[in-house]
């Protein structure tokens, strides 16, 4: 398996959500998510095998210096090899090149190994209302 990384890539928004619902457990949907992503992120990575998309990752920013990371999602069959860790560091390339001097991500316990181990960000305070 050949993995590419492509910052910006063309979005399908069918593979998008089938890969959606995989990693987070819920039915695929019907998300416009090209045209989302076009309207409120820096940028995103797309991880593909060939045609087939077997990651993603989404930017979001604020419009300066402070960019997050958003819904890190690699396919079943394609976990544990070190894809998630290269679509989080093509997500800081991208982010850096456009000027963006921090790069934010909120995550479940359970992940905490692959963020701050796996992916280098550092432990910080942080505060979450639920809406």
């Amino acid at each position: 398996m050949t993995i590419t990384y492509v910052w910006r890539g063309e979005v399908d928004d069918s593979a998008v959500n089938a890969l959606h619902a995989e990693g987070f457990g819920h039915p695929a949907g019907g998300t416009g998510r090209r045209a989302r992503l076009e309207r409120h992120s820096l940028g995103w990575v797309c991880a593909l095998d060939g045609d087939r998309l077997v990651g993603f990752v989404n930017v979001a920013w604020d419009g300066g210096v402070h960019a997050f990371v958003l819904d890190t999602v690699v396919a079943r069959d394609c976990r544990s090899g070190g894809v998630g860790s290269a679509l989080v560091r093509a997500a800081a390339d991208g982010a850096r090149a456009a000027g963006c001097g921090w790069l934010h991500v909120d995550f479940e316990e359970h992940l905490r190994p692959f963020y701050l181990d796996a992916c280098g960000f550092r432990e910080t305070a942080a505060g979450l209302i639920a809406l």
